[in-house]
């Protein structure tokens, strides 16, 4: 294989790397993986470090719908075996990590899928052909004619204050609680890290300060599953009621290591001006996150990075901004949906993996893009959606960032694509005649994030009421018609709050009459 020109090489064998190298070997595309470790899935056998995952395995949903139930499972990988579901691995909602170890072996060994353990990536470049170089850490070198990395985060993002480097990363931390008895512990950072860090050491540790500039975020309140999970929020009892501990809304300016071991940190709190405060601490621990590393990539093919160099910068196809061929899968694509959606999840990922092989599918080997052919009268149109959205993991996944879309061709017909990134204008949605084409997601509604959804005195718009349907704030299905470039009309599906949009009066005539609207000044 090494003297081969692959049509994919694919660097990484975690849950990306996995589901597009069964997607692959489905479609019978040439290709490899390449694994750095000896196995599957080496993130988790040392991330979270505390061993339990915050992504939900629900069992038991109440239907057995296969689809319906992936929008409760957030950890299996999408494959034709009905019975190699995560929910199969662990009875327990929040599972072990080791669990997911296990589930991702298994997959690669059920599908028999093309992996080089053991190889690492320490090279790549691009020949006059175009082709990628890649050479392993061996010497050995592999050629592509398209390279996808999946390997996810490799390096600790590690903020520039001096004195850093003295404290103890996220990644390598004694996780002992017992390290930190009797003792005055920094954490830094305010994601999910930070705080599942703080939780395993509140029955230990004397004081424990989390510190971070910007303010707190709490998962239930954004609907990003990224920001603080209330498993992780335990904390912020012993806060508020007076334990011992705090979070410090700050900057951290220094950090000194005293010659007795300790530390002195130099804090410039927010609140009051920035006012700077030294406090004293026995430990600091840094759970700042994570960033790619483009170490590897020569000249001529490095990748442009976004988000303070943390991330790839890519265009609605996964691909590298810069670089033709260059395509990026799993946790590494969430700057298309940064902060907002689940692209850095397996249960969003998976789709948006999914996605990208339909891409390359349809733009390198003349692949139809999933979906059927439709009429354009308003009934068939509108029962097309709303047997999609009450049935769809990908859109309810990837609300927002998955679409549906109806292609008009300007004959009278259309073609309803199933799950294209919803800011995707290749071909096949460049072949909409001028009639446009139709967008369908699932997102929340404007300024959701802002509302707290506890408080009884906001007013909630009634589930009967078409009529302001755009001010609903949970999630439901919007279709937004685009023509010329621009967006023409907008049409939101009443929210619902067991998520069934299947009212004649409610939810499918509205529809009808928009599309009937629609249809009806589509130009000739």
């Amino acid at each position: 294989m090494a003297n081969q020109t692959l049509d994919y090489l694919v660097i990484g064998a975690g849950p990306a790397g996995l589901q597009l190298g069964y997607l692959l070997k489905k479609a019978g595309r040439s290709h490899l993986i390449l694994e750095a470790g000896p196995a599957p899935g080496m993130f988790f056998r040392t991330f979270p470090r505390h061993r339990q995952l915050i992504s939900t395995n629900k069992k038991h949903t109440g239907t057995g719908d296969p689809e319906l139930n992936l929008r409760m499972d957030w950890n299996s990988l999408l494959s034709d075996d009905p019975e190699l579901l995560f929910t199969r691995y662990s009875d327990r909602y929040f599972p072990a990590a080791d669990d997911m170890v296990r589930y991702l072996a298994d997959f690669a060994e059920r599908w028999d899928l093309d992996i080089a353990y053991n190889t690492r990536a320490t090279s790549i470049t691009r020949d006059d052909q175009g082709r990628f170089q890649v050479v392993d850490h061996k010497g050995e070198t592999r050629t592509a004619a398209r390279l996808i990395i999946a390997a996810g985060f490799t390096r600790a993002n590690v903020p520039p204050i001096p004195g850093i480097e003295t404290a103890d990363l996220y990644g390598d931390h004694p996780t002992d609680p017992a390290e930190y008895t009797n003792k005055r512990v920094l954490i830094l950072g305010k994601g999910n890290s930070a705080f599942e860090t703080a939780e395993n050491l509140i029955e230990t540790a004397a004081v424990i300060h989390v510190a971070g500039p910007r303010s707190l975020r709490l998962a239930w309140r954004t609907h990003f599953v990224g920001h603080l999970r209330a498993v992780n929020n335990n904390f912020l009892d012993t806060y508020q009621l007076k334990s011992q501990n705090a979070i410090l809304d700050g900057e951290i300016r220094r950090i000194e290591r005293r010659p007795d071991g300790g530390y002195l940190v130099t804090v410039a709190f927010t609140r009051v001006d920035e006012v700077t405060k030294d406090i004293p601490y026995d430990r600091v621990i840094v759970c700042t996150g994570f960033r790619v590393d483009a170490s590897v990539f020569g000249d001529g093919c490095r990748p442009e990075l976004t988000i303070n160099g943390r991330f790839p910068a890519l265009t609605p196809a996964y691909e590298s901004v810069n670089v033709p061929g260059l395509f990026f899968a799993g946790t590494l694509t969430q700057s298309r949906d940064f902060k907002h959606g689940t692209s850095g999840f397996i249960h969003g990922f998976r789709y948006g993996t999914r996605a990208l092989h339909r891409i390359m599918e349809h733009r390198y080997h003349g692949a139809q893009w999933p979906g059927q052919a439709l009429g354009t009268d308003p009934k068939e149109l509108a029962a097309a959606v709303l047997a999609r959205v009450n049935r769809s993991s990908a859109l309810w996944q990837q609300f927002g960032t998955l679409a549906d879309m109806i292609v008009l061709d300007g004959d009278g017909g259309a073609r309803y694509l199933e799950e294209v990134p919803a800011d995707y204008r290749d071909a096949p949605v460049s072949a909409a005649g001028p009639g446009g084409f139709f967008t369908i997601t699932l997102d929340y509604g404007p300024d959701h994030d802002k509302i707290d959804p506890f408080d009884v005195s906001v007013a909630r718009i009634s589930q009967s009421d078409a009529g302001n349907a755009h001010e609903g704030h949970y999630l439901h299905p919007i279709v937004r018609h685009h023509r010329d470039g621009a967006v023409t009309a907008v049409h939101h599906v009443t929210e619902n709050l067991e998520n069934e949009w299947t009212s004649e009066d409610v939810h499918a005539e509205p529809l009808r009459a928009f599309f009937a609207r629609q249809t009806a000044s589509t130009p000739v």
